[in-house]
Parts: C-alpha cells; structure tokens; sequence
C-alpha cells in the first residue's frame, strides 16, 4: 500500500493508523502547495481532487477520504481492534465520531489557513471551533480515548486538535484535551508517523 501524505495535514491520521496497524506501507510525500511528487509527477494524475490523504492498494485501487481510509486499514487487522466491529452499535458510534471531526473540527479549521480568509471573519471561526472543543472536552472527561479504548478516530482528532498552534485556537484551557493529546504522543505508532513527517525532533 502507499499512503499519500503531507506533513502534519489531515493524512497525518491515517499515517498514524497504519503505523498502529502494522501493516506494510509507502508513504509517498505530496505537496499540497505545488501538487507534485519529490519525483516531479503531477499529483492531480494520482488524485484530481488535489489532496491528502490517498491510499493506494497493492491492486491499484485508490481510495480517498480519512474517515474512509481509516476504517478500511483497521478492517484489514480485526485482531489489533482499531475499529470496532462493522453492523454493531459501537462502529455507529466511532462513524459518529470521524463524521463530527470531519465537518465540525477538520472543515471548521480549512478556512483559517486561507490567506484571503477576510481577518474581521476569523474571530467567528475561533469562536465557533472553541465551543466545538469545549464539548469534545466534556466527552474525554473520565476518558483515556473518545470510545474508551483507543480506536482510529483518536488518531483523527489528535491530528485536527494539533491544527491549533498554527491559527489561533488555544485548546490549552481543555484540560481532557490537553491529557489526552499529552496520552496519543506516548504511543510509539503517533512518534513514528510524526518522525517520519518530519514534526518530532
């Protein structure tokens, strides 16, 4: 399989899931500023929305989206439990949760990292993303992980909770946030998709 990533972008929680999962892999860096390869090839070839993350099957097949990819890398190794079972209350659940980072916390975030985003707007933004992690917040509260036990959506949230730094959203006020960002950088799967992105020293 190849993961097509860049560095600290949303691919970085699939990136994560496939060093959970132990399965082998190719991690392929694709710049999201220029949409080419280190080899010059013209990314949209391989993926004509432009994005990350895109993960290529040993068939050829690609699939795209995290919440998609995720899932299906932790349907490959039922034993290792990253996902719950599919058809139970509790895959519902972890759904639940890759829909709720997708399009409140991922997509709440895209527009800060526009340059054209107008500056009297972005107040809102913050605001907005604040109050979704004040909730998110209560959820961790008694909770190593969002189900629990860890699954992929951890991996996902850890990706967007990181996001902050960079455009003004503080999360240092979230005290479960905080703890369970500080849990996800022990695991030696999240230091080695960091490592391999170039983010941990």
């Amino acid at each position: 399989m190849k993961l097509y990533y860049s560095p600290g972008a949303c691919s970085l929680s699939p990136h994560i899931v496939l060093h959970e999962s132990g399965l082998p892999f190719e991690a392929v860096l694709a710049s999201t500023k220029t949409h080419t390869l280190q080899d010059g090839t013209d990314y949209y070839g391989i993926n004509p929305l432009g994005y990350v993350p895109l993960l290529e099957l040993d068939n050829g097949e690609r699939l795209r989206e995290g919440p998609a990819i995720v899932q299906y890398i932790a349907d490959q190794v039922p034993a290792k439990q990253l996902a719950p079972a599919n058809g139970t209350m509790a895959r519902y659940r972890l759904q639940e949760w890759l829909t709720f980072i997708g399009t409140e916390l991922h997509k709440g975030h895209s527009p800060l990292f526009v340059p054209t985003t107008p500056e009297d707007y972005k107040p809102q933004l913050r605001e907005r993303l604040m109050g979704r992690f004040a909730w998110v917040n209560q959820q961790l509260a008694g909770k190593d992980y969002l189900l629990g036990s860890f699954s992929v959506a951890d991996a996902y949230l850890y990706t967007v909770s990181r996001w902050g730094q960079f455009v003004g959203v503080d999360l240092s006020g979230f005290a479960n946030i905080v703890a369970f960002q500080q849990r996800m950088e022990q695991r030696p799967a999240v230091q080695a998709a960091l490592r391999a992105e170039g983010l941990l020293k």
